[in-house]
């Protein structure tokens, strides 16, 4: 009765971070973010993996500041390291935590590039197009593989030097 009780508890926490995530891909980009930090607040800096690489991963689109968005995506990052595949499966029955890191590298690759460091982001790149293949094979996936490859193209060869 009490692991039903908490299952419940961490579907609705999904769940309001869904919400939050629905009213930013709605245009609300500062309810959001304010949703986002309620409940950042309440999950923790310890809080459950699965909740805290899920919102940090979306609180990073809602932020302005390039500083503040690869700040929540190393976050998300972070989390994404403590996740077990277990727990995800609690959540989502066919996914892979190794499935995360590919968009996750390219997040942080994109932060990098808007900081003007093309090194960390070609760095970050390599990790995104070394994940690939965890990805699957549909629309997800596939554009995933494509925001690597716009990505890299924009960063281009050269100097690894920050």
């Amino acid at each position: 009765m009490t692991e039903q009780r908490e299952q419940t508890a961490e579907d609705a926490m999904m769940t309001r971070i869904g919400q939050a995530v629905m009213l930013h891909h709605g245009g609300d980009r500062e309810e959001a973010q304010g949703r986002f930090l309620v409940l950042w607040g309440e999950i923790g800096e310890e809080g459950d993996p699965l909740h805290r690489c899920t919102l940090a991963h979306y609180m990073a689109d809602t932020q302005e500041d390039p500083s503040a968005e690869l700040a929540w995506d190393l976050r998300a990052l972070s989390a994404a390291d403590e996740l077990t595949d277990a727990r995800l499966n609690e959540h989502h029955h066919s996914l892979a935590v190794r499935g995360f890191y590919p968009s996750l590298h390219l997040n942080l690759a994109a932060d990098y590039v808007k900081l003007g460091r093309p090194g960390a982001a070609r760095s970050h790149l390599r990790r995104a197009r070394g994940g690939v293949g965890a990805l699957g094979d549909d629309e997800y996936g596939n554009g995933i593989k494509t925001a690597i490859a716009r990505l890299e193209r924009e960063v281009g060869e050269g100097s690894e030097e920050e």
